[in-house]
């Protein structure tokens, strides 16, 4: 069984009570043996890291930074307020910005990339340039996932998002890229979308002869949704497109000021200033996109996801875009839960669909 040992250090503004619950929770979910303990310092941070027995995964503190660079091997540090930059140690990952319940990704990706390891592939130079490929055991070549992450394109939110469904992939026989990329409220929108074209046009180098490039799907949630029918509709070579609670009315998102104006942010104007820009980010928009869809949206989200997923389906349909449309009982992280059911049958209908290419 897995051990994962939390490391709290100096000068962590934090109930303790509230850390130990939702890494307790989270131990329990992940089917793991995990404990908290505090360091006093970034030395005994460093000691305890070195340990042989358990994971670790660091909130580091204002006092103990310094340590985050050190190899230290594949520890999970977490900062629970906004770090932009940060440099780790080889082999370590970063998250940080998500408040007391990024523990919980936090745990849940010390786990992923422990028991199922992927290798990361470079497509730029930037450290956000990367995706993550992760292959089934037996002989391919197989069919593949291309995973986009949502988090209303803030930098706060990563690709580790979607590890659960690419272990889940995985194990149903699909080669997996889960993709990272630049997001626009620190590099801009036109980075983003050339991450995206980068990203997936990254997969006609990779995976040495085990991908069929003939049978890629691009799966995008929330907001990734939106880049993942984005880059089908610009001319991404994906036999699927797949949106997962995605924002696909860009211009109705704005107007309704979802997430806090996350979509002027993202695209650096409201939908009243620049028409072009909006005609040309918005799924909605771009239909036809003359490519197999599937629209996955939980009955128990934001009710505007809703609106949009059903309005989109009719649309694409109406311009002769062959779109099959799901909505069953789940909110908004149900549907990149591998053991919620709306997750289920989207695997099954993803494996239908790429199966028939």
């Amino acid at each position: 069984m897995t051990d994962v040992r939390v490391i709290v250090g100096p000068g962590v503004v934090a109930d303790e009570v509230l850390l130990r619950e939702v890494a307790e929770r989270e131990f329990a979910a992940c089917g793991i043996r995990g404990s908290l303990v505090h360091a006093k310092d970034a030395a005994e941070i460093g000691q305890r890291c070195a340990a042989p027995d358990g994971l670790p995964v660091v909130i580091p503190g204002p006092e103990a930074r310094g340590v985050m660079e050190e190899p230290l091997g594949p520890v999970v540090w977490l900062d629970l307020d906004r770090h932009d930059g940060v440099n780790v140690g080889e082999g370590a990952a970063h998250l940080h910005g998500r408040g007391i319940g990024g523990l919980t990704w936090a745990i849940r990706h010390a786990v992923h990339r422990h028991r199922h390891p992927a290798e990361r592939i470079s497509y730029g130079a930037h450290p956000d340039q990367w995706g993550e490929l992760r292959l089934p055991p037996q002989p391919g070549p197989h069919p593949v996932v291309a995973l986009v992450h949502g988090g209303y394109w803030r930098a706060i939110w990563a690709a580790d998002l979607m590890d659960a469904l690419a272990v889940d992939l995985v194990e149903r026989g699909f080669a997996v890229w889960n993709l990272e990329y630049r997001r626009p409220d620190l590099h801009g929108w036109p980075a983003t979308t050339e991450d995206l074209s980068a990203g997936l046009g990254a997969l006609s180098e990779a995976g040495d002869g085990a991908l069929d490039l003939d049978r890629v799907g691009v799966v995008g949630h929330s907001a990734g949704a939106q880049l993942a029918l984005r880059a089908a509709a610009d001319g991404a070579r994906v036999a699927l497109a797949v949106s997962l609670a995605g924002v696909l009315d860009l211009v109705e998102a704005d107007r309704r000021w979802m997430s806090s104006g996350a979509v002027a942010a993202a695209l650096g104007g409201g939908h009243d200033g620049d028409a072009r820009l909006y005609g040309e980010a918005s799924p909605l928009l771009r239909l036809p996109l003359k490519v197999r869809q599937l629209v996955v949206q939980g009955t128990g989200d934001d009710l505007d996801l809703v609106d949009f997923s059903r309005r989109y389906a009719r649309a694409a349909r109406d311009a002769g875009d062959d779109l099959t449309y799901l909505e069953m009982s789940g909110d908004h992280f149900a549907v990149i839960t591998p053991t919620a059911p709306i997750w289920r049958t989207t695997a099954l209908a993803i494996a239908d669909a790429l199966q028939r290419r």
